[in-house]
């Protein structure tokens, strides 16, 4: 079964979000945590914080595409409200 997956992840000590898209999760979240994707590079270790499965190859791309918007940004700080409030105390 094919899954196409939009991915967050979060470096907390430079306050640092990356949205991506990938059909294979593992290797894309360990291809960033491995130094291979340049503009992920410099905010190494990042953290898997949340992502998202579609069977469309077109719903996955199109729901990135959303989440690095603004008003989609703002959707995701509010969906993971609860994880960054745990990270300020």
């Amino acid at each position: 079964m094919q899954f196409y997956y939009v991915y967050v992840l979060y470096n907390l000590q430079k306050d640092f979000i990356y949205i991506g898209y990938s059909e294979d999760l593992r290797s894309g979240v360990s291809h960033h945590n491995n130094g291979k994707v340049r503009s992920t590079k410099a905010y190494l270790p990042l953290e898997l914080i949340h992502y998202e499965a579609y069977k469309s190859k077109a719903d996955a791309k199109r729901r990135e595409l959303y989440l690095k918007s603004n008003r989609g940004r703002t959707t995701l700080v509010t969906m993971l409200k609860e994880y960054f409030l745990a990270l300020k105390i």
